[in-house]
């Protein structure tokens, strides 16, 4: 049960945007990819959360772009839980390029947890909770650069 996830992506044509480098709404996708993997890989699939009667919505995203990545790039998309609140949880991502592990953006997202039928917040279970490990220390995914 991985604390840190990653996922590689290869860089393909869809991906660009007129000014030749990948488009900002693909990191928005990315997110959203990266997120429902790692919590599929805790045991939290989709078909869980319809099961439960509930699931998780965005109250905000921020992204900071440091590098722009291109065509044919791999690059690795890496999340984390930053924290967990009573019914909301802080998710961080970090991308880069495989081939200099180079930064090419970090984000934010403040996910809610609702009820699926009010679509209202509800608190988060305990067996949620448990399936993910906080990880506090922002270093230690910027360690991962290193090794």
């Amino acid at each position: 049960m991985p604390r840190i996830f990653t996922r590689e992506i290869t860089i393909v044509e869809s991906d660009i945007d007129v000014q030749g480098h990948v488009n900002n709404l693909r990191y928005l996708a990315w997110m959203q990819d990266v997120a429902v993997a790692h919590s599929a890989a805790q045991g939290w699939g989709m078909d869980r959360y319809v099961a439960e009667g509930a699931g998780w919505v965005v109250r905000q995203h921020t992204i900071t772009y440091k590098r722009p990545c291109f065509f044919g790039e791999t690059i690795t998309a890496c999340t984390w839980i930053a924290g967990i609140g009573p019914r909301q949880c802080p998710r961080k991502y970090l991308f880069w390029r495989a081939s200099d592990k180079v930064v090419l953006a970090e984000a934010e997202t403040q996910w809610v947890f609702i009820d699926l039928k009010t679509g209202r917040p509800t608190k988060v279970p305990q067996e949620l909770r448990d399936a993910f490990e906080v990880v506090e220390d922002e270093g230690e995914v910027k360690r991962m650069l290193e090794g």
